[in-house]
Protein backbone atom coordinates (compact mmCIF):
# COMPACT_ATOMS: atom_id res chain seq x y z
CA UNK A 1 0.00 0.00 0.00
CA UNK A 2 1.20 3.56 -0.58
CA UNK A 3 1.43 6.51 2.27
CA UNK A 4 -1.90 7.77 0.91
CA UNK A 5 -3.72 4.35 0.98
CA UNK A 6 -2.67 3.39 4.21
CA UNK A 7 -4.30 7.28 5.25
CA UNK A 8 -7.44 6.64 3.68
CA UNK A 9 -7.81 2.97 5.13
CA UNK A 10 -7.24 4.60 8.21
CA UNK A 11 -10.30 7.52 7.95
CA UNK A 12 -12.20 4.72 6.15
CA UNK A 13 -11.48 2.81 9.86
CA UNK A 14 -10.23 -0.04 7.76
CA UNK A 15 -7.98 -2.44 9.71
CA UNK A 16 -4.08 -2.04 8.87
CA UNK A 17 -0.93 -4.09 9.57
CA UNK A 18 2.61 -2.46 10.22
CA UNK A 19 3.21 1.32 10.87
CA UNK A 20 0.13 3.80 12.14
CA UNK A 21 -0.33 6.39 9.32
CA UNK A 22 1.33 9.87 10.28
CA UNK A 23 0.86 13.70 9.19
CA UNK A 24 1.01 17.22 10.33
CA UNK A 25 -1.40 19.91 9.36
CA UNK A 26 1.93 22.36 8.44
CA UNK A 27 5.79 21.66 9.09
CA UNK A 28 7.09 24.89 9.32
CA UNK A 29 10.43 24.54 10.63
CA UNK A 30 11.53 23.88 6.72
CA UNK A 31 14.49 26.56 7.21
CA UNK A 32 16.26 24.00 9.95
CA UNK A 33 15.29 20.90 7.71
CA UNK A 34 16.40 22.05 4.42
CA UNK A 35 17.75 25.42 4.61
CA UNK A 36 14.68 26.66 2.44
CA UNK A 37 11.64 28.95 3.49
CA UNK A 38 8.33 27.61 4.08
CA UNK A 39 6.03 28.70 1.58
CA UNK A 40 3.58 30.62 3.79
CA UNK A 41 7.05 32.34 4.97
CA UNK A 42 7.34 33.85 1.64
CA UNK A 43 6.45 37.61 0.53
CA UNK A 44 3.37 38.15 -1.20
CA UNK A 45 4.09 41.79 -2.23
CA UNK A 46 7.60 40.34 -3.88
CA UNK A 47 5.09 37.25 -5.68
CA UNK A 48 3.35 40.66 -7.36
CA UNK A 49 6.59 41.99 -8.55
CA UNK A 50 7.96 38.42 -10.29
CA UNK A 51 7.96 37.38 -13.69
CA UNK A 52 5.70 34.65 -14.68
CA UNK A 53 9.12 32.59 -15.03
CA UNK A 54 10.33 33.35 -12.15
CA UNK A 55 6.74 32.71 -10.01
CA UNK A 56 6.94 29.15 -11.85
CA UNK A 57 10.60 28.40 -10.38
CA UNK A 58 9.01 29.35 -6.51
CA UNK A 59 5.89 26.80 -7.70
CA UNK A 60 8.36 24.29 -7.88
CA UNK A 61 10.29 25.11 -5.26
CA UNK A 62 7.23 24.57 -2.99
CA UNK A 63 6.52 21.54 -4.32
CA UNK A 64 9.47 20.23 -3.96
CA UNK A 65 9.36 21.17 -0.21
CA UNK A 66 6.30 19.59 0.46
CA UNK A 67 7.48 16.38 -0.98
CA UNK A 68 10.74 16.47 0.98
CA UNK A 69 9.21 17.39 3.72
CA UNK A 70 6.54 14.00 3.58
CA UNK A 71 9.78 11.50 2.28
CA UNK A 72 11.87 12.75 5.33
CA UNK A 73 9.40 12.40 7.99
CA UNK A 74 7.11 9.89 6.62
CA UNK A 75 3.68 11.63 6.32
CA UNK A 76 1.29 9.84 4.51
CA UNK A 77 -1.02 13.22 3.54
CA UNK A 78 0.76 16.40 2.70
CA UNK A 79 -1.45 20.04 3.48
CA UNK A 80 -1.19 22.12 0.42
CA UNK A 81 -1.16 25.58 1.70
CA UNK A 82 -0.98 27.29 -1.70
CA UNK A 83 0.46 30.76 -1.50
CA UNK A 84 -0.60 33.01 -2.85
CA UNK A 85 -3.84 31.27 -1.56
CA UNK A 86 -6.05 31.76 -4.88
CA UNK A 87 -7.54 28.31 -6.52
CA UNK A 88 -5.83 29.07 -9.43
CA UNK A 89 -2.47 28.52 -7.27
CA UNK A 90 -3.86 25.71 -5.19
CA UNK A 91 -4.83 23.61 -8.32
CA UNK A 92 -1.18 24.54 -9.73
CA UNK A 93 1.42 23.16 -6.55
CA UNK A 94 -1.51 19.84 -6.67
CA UNK A 95 -0.60 19.16 -10.17
CA UNK A 96 2.91 19.60 -9.70
CA UNK A 97 2.92 17.38 -6.79
CA UNK A 98 1.12 14.80 -8.35
CA UNK A 99 3.54 15.04 -11.26
CA UNK A 100 6.46 14.43 -8.90
CA UNK A 101 4.96 11.73 -7.17
CA UNK A 102 2.19 10.62 -8.70
CA UNK A 103 -1.11 9.27 -6.04
CA UNK A 104 1.87 8.42 -3.70
CA UNK A 105 0.60 10.90 -1.15
CA UNK A 106 -2.63 11.95 0.18
CA UNK A 107 -3.63 15.70 -0.66
CA UNK A 108 -5.88 18.00 0.97
CA UNK A 109 -6.22 21.78 1.41
CA UNK A 110 -7.70 23.79 3.90
CA UNK A 111 -11.52 23.97 3.17
CA UNK A 112 -13.37 25.44 6.36
CA UNK A 113 -16.57 28.50 5.79
CA UNK A 114 -17.88 28.34 9.26
CA UNK A 115 -17.84 30.40 11.86
CA UNK A 116 -14.31 30.29 14.27
CA UNK A 117 -13.53 32.05 17.12
CA UNK A 118 -14.02 35.69 16.46
CA UNK A 119 -10.57 38.24 16.69
CA UNK A 120 -10.64 39.88 20.26
CA UNK A 121 -11.60 42.92 18.13
CA UNK A 122 -14.32 41.48 16.82
CA UNK A 123 -15.54 39.27 19.41
CA UNK A 124 -18.27 41.89 20.87
CA UNK A 125 -19.90 42.77 17.35
CA UNK A 126 -20.12 38.67 16.70
CA UNK A 127 -22.06 38.34 19.74
CA UNK A 128 -24.49 41.36 19.01
CA UNK A 129 -25.02 39.97 15.84
CA UNK A 130 -26.13 36.71 17.42
CA UNK A 131 -28.74 38.38 19.02
CA UNK A 132 -30.05 41.54 17.02
CA UNK A 133 -29.33 40.44 13.47
CA UNK A 134 -29.61 35.86 13.78
CA UNK A 135 -31.41 35.74 10.30
CA UNK A 136 -28.70 37.41 8.31
CA UNK A 137 -25.73 35.73 10.38
CA UNK A 138 -27.20 32.22 9.46
CA UNK A 139 -27.42 33.64 5.97
CA UNK A 140 -24.05 34.70 5.76
CA UNK A 141 -22.92 31.31 7.18
CA UNK A 142 -25.41 29.77 4.31
CA UNK A 143 -23.41 31.51 1.64
CA UNK A 144 -20.02 30.66 2.83
CA UNK A 145 -20.66 27.14 2.53
CA UNK A 146 -22.11 27.57 -0.89
CA UNK A 147 -18.90 29.37 -2.33
CA UNK A 148 -16.60 26.44 -0.88
CA UNK A 149 -18.54 24.21 -2.40
CA UNK A 150 -18.44 26.21 -5.52
CA UNK A 151 -14.50 25.98 -5.42
CA UNK A 152 -14.45 22.36 -4.40
CA UNK A 153 -16.20 22.22 -7.59
CA UNK A 154 -13.94 23.72 -9.47
CA UNK A 155 -11.12 22.30 -8.56
CA UNK A 156 -12.41 18.26 -9.02
CA UNK A 157 -10.66 16.58 -10.67
CA UNK A 158 -8.88 13.00 -11.76
CA UNK A 159 -5.58 13.15 -10.03
CA UNK A 160 -6.39 16.23 -7.76
CA UNK A 161 -6.94 17.01 -4.13
CA UNK A 162 -8.06 14.02 -2.33
CA UNK A 163 -9.62 15.95 0.14
CA UNK A 164 -10.28 19.48 2.55
CA UNK A 165 -8.84 19.94 5.98
CA UNK A 166 -11.81 22.57 7.88
CA UNK A 167 -9.79 24.46 10.16
CA UNK A 168 -12.15 26.86 11.70
CA UNK A 169 -10.86 26.43 15.53
CA UNK A 170 -13.84 26.45 17.81
CA UNK A 171 -12.67 26.78 21.36
CA UNK A 172 -10.88 28.10 23.88
CA UNK A 173 -8.30 25.39 26.23
CA UNK A 174 -11.18 26.13 28.75
CA UNK A 175 -14.09 25.26 26.69
CA UNK A 176 -16.06 26.56 23.18
CA UNK A 177 -16.13 30.29 21.86
CA UNK A 178 -20.19 29.46 21.78
CA UNK A 179 -22.52 27.51 24.17
CA UNK A 180 -23.43 24.21 22.63
CA UNK A 181 -26.91 25.62 21.98
CA UNK A 182 -25.52 28.67 19.95
CA UNK A 183 -23.15 26.26 18.38
CA UNK A 184 -26.18 24.32 17.39
CA UNK A 185 -27.82 27.34 15.90
CA UNK A 186 -24.92 29.50 14.11
CA UNK A 187 -22.41 26.51 13.49
CA UNK A 188 -23.58 22.87 13.69
CA UNK A 189 -26.02 22.84 10.59
CA UNK A 190 -23.38 24.75 8.28
CA UNK A 191 -20.71 22.47 8.60
CA UNK A 192 -23.05 19.48 8.31
CA UNK A 193 -24.03 20.86 4.96
CA UNK A 194 -20.31 21.61 4.42
CA UNK A 195 -19.51 18.08 5.05
CA UNK A 196 -22.16 16.51 3.51
CA UNK A 197 -21.13 19.13 0.15
CA UNK A 198 -17.15 17.85 0.16
CA UNK A 199 -18.38 14.21 0.33
CA UNK A 200 -20.95 14.42 -2.17
CA UNK A 201 -17.88 15.70 -4.45
CA UNK A 202 -15.97 12.90 -3.64
CA UNK A 203 -13.86 14.28 -1.07
CA UNK A 204 -12.37 13.02 2.14
CA UNK A 205 -13.49 15.15 5.39
CA UNK A 206 -11.12 16.45 7.92
CA UNK A 207 -12.52 18.35 10.81
CA UNK A 208 -9.83 20.52 12.50
CA UNK A 209 -10.27 22.39 15.99
CA UNK A 210 -8.21 23.21 19.04
CA UNK A 211 -9.19 23.84 22.56
CA UNK A 212 -11.41 21.99 24.98
CA UNK A 213 -13.94 20.60 22.12
CA UNK A 214 -16.17 18.04 24.79
CA UNK A 215 -18.75 20.02 25.55
CA UNK A 216 -19.50 20.14 21.37
CA UNK A 217 -18.27 16.64 20.58
CA UNK A 218 -21.60 14.79 20.12
CA UNK A 219 -22.49 17.84 17.47
CA UNK A 220 -19.17 17.75 15.73
CA UNK A 221 -19.54 13.90 15.58
CA UNK A 222 -22.82 14.95 13.49
CA UNK A 223 -21.71 16.60 11.10
CA UNK A 224 -19.80 13.42 9.42
CA UNK A 225 -16.75 14.32 8.75
CA UNK A 226 -14.17 11.35 8.12
CA UNK A 227 -11.34 12.13 10.49
CA UNK A 228 -11.61 14.79 14.03
CA UNK A 229 -8.22 16.34 14.34
CA UNK A 230 -6.69 17.54 16.93
CA UNK A 231 -7.99 16.05 20.19
CA UNK A 232 -6.38 19.01 22.34
CA UNK A 233 -4.78 17.75 25.51
CA UNK A 234 -3.93 21.30 26.04
CA UNK A 235 -7.65 21.74 25.73
CA UNK A 236 -8.10 18.65 28.32
CA UNK A 237 -9.06 16.50 25.83
CA UNK A 238 -8.62 12.78 25.95
CA UNK A 239 -7.64 10.69 23.56
CA UNK A 240 -8.75 7.59 24.81
CA UNK A 241 -11.78 8.53 25.63
CA UNK A 242 -13.10 10.19 22.65
CA UNK A 243 -12.10 6.84 20.96
CA UNK A 244 -13.84 5.03 23.46
CA UNK A 245 -17.35 7.57 22.52
CA UNK A 246 -17.07 7.64 19.10
CA UNK A 247 -14.10 5.64 17.38
CA UNK A 248 -16.86 3.27 15.39
CA UNK A 249 -17.74 6.89 14.05
CA UNK A 250 -15.03 8.52 12.70
CA UNK A 251 -11.32 8.43 12.58
CA UNK A 252 -9.42 10.69 15.27
CA UNK A 253 -5.63 12.28 14.16
CA UNK A 254 -3.63 13.35 17.37
CA UNK A 255 -3.02 14.60 19.83
CA UNK A 256 0.94 14.72 20.75
CA UNK A 257 1.04 17.80 23.46
CA UNK A 258 2.61 20.57 21.55
CA UNK A 259 3.32 22.40 24.80
CA UNK A 260 5.17 19.18 25.67
CA UNK A 261 7.19 19.02 22.25
CA UNK A 262 7.55 22.79 22.90
CA UNK A 263 9.38 23.27 26.44
CA UNK A 264 9.59 19.64 27.54
CA UNK A 265 12.17 17.42 28.33
CA UNK A 266 13.15 14.12 25.58
CA UNK A 267 11.37 12.06 28.10
CA UNK A 268 8.43 14.08 28.72
CA UNK A 269 8.17 14.37 24.62
CA UNK A 270 8.62 10.37 24.60
CA UNK A 271 5.63 10.33 27.41
CA UNK A 272 3.67 12.35 25.19
CA UNK A 273 4.10 10.34 22.33
CA UNK A 274 3.68 7.07 23.67
CA UNK A 275 0.33 8.37 25.70
CA UNK A 276 -1.01 8.97 22.10
CA UNK A 277 -0.50 5.93 20.72
CA UNK A 278 -2.07 4.38 23.02
CA UNK A 279 -5.11 6.21 23.29
CA UNK A 280 -5.73 6.21 19.55
CA UNK A 281 -4.03 3.11 17.91
CA UNK A 282 -6.43 0.52 19.31
CA UNK A 283 -9.32 -1.03 16.47
CA UNK A 284 -7.27 1.68 13.98
CA UNK A 285 -9.15 4.49 12.72
CA UNK A 286 -6.23 6.40 13.88
CA UNK A 287 -3.74 8.81 12.49
CA UNK A 288 -0.56 9.57 14.49
CA UNK A 289 0.34 13.31 14.66
CA UNK A 290 0.86 16.78 17.17
CA UNK A 291 -1.88 18.32 18.96
CA UNK A 292 -1.83 21.33 16.46
CA UNK A 293 1.07 21.46 14.10
CA UNK A 294 4.80 21.41 13.99
CA UNK A 295 5.40 25.60 14.45
CA UNK A 296 7.91 28.14 14.43
CA UNK A 297 9.83 27.76 17.10
CA UNK A 298 9.42 24.23 18.40
CA UNK A 299 12.83 22.44 18.70
CA UNK A 300 13.26 20.22 15.68
CA UNK A 301 14.69 17.76 17.85
CA UNK A 302 12.01 17.79 20.02
CA UNK A 303 9.62 16.44 16.84
CA UNK A 304 12.19 13.86 15.89
CA UNK A 305 12.22 12.18 19.43
CA UNK A 306 8.04 12.00 18.83
CA UNK A 307 8.97 10.71 15.13
CA UNK A 308 11.39 7.74 17.13
CA UNK A 309 8.89 6.47 19.70
CA UNK A 310 6.31 6.26 16.57
CA UNK A 311 8.65 4.26 14.62
CA UNK A 312 9.39 1.61 17.17
CA UNK A 313 6.15 2.10 19.58
CA UNK A 314 3.54 2.77 16.44
CA UNK A 315 3.18 -0.56 14.76
CA UNK A 316 0.47 -3.18 13.85
CA UNK A 317 1.20 -6.23 14.41
CA UNK A 318 1.71 -8.04 11.30
CA UNK A 319 -0.38 -11.62 10.80
CA UNK A 320 2.12 -14.52 10.54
Amino acid sequence: MTPRDRFIAALERRPLTGRVPHFELVFYLTMEAFGRVHPLHRNYDQWLQMEERERDLHRRDMADLYIATAERYEHSAIFVHANPGTPEELARLVDLIRERTGDRYFLLAHGDATFAVPSGSEMEAFSLRMVEEPAALKAQAAAAVQHALGLAERLRRPGGLDGFALCSDYCFNTGPFLSPARFAEFVTPYLAALTRGYRELGYYVIKHTDGNIMPILDQLVATRPHALHSLDPQGGVDLAEVKRRHGRELCLIGNVHCGMLDTGTPAQVEAAARQALRGGMPGGGYIFSTSNCIYTGMPLASYETMLNVWRHEGNYPVPA
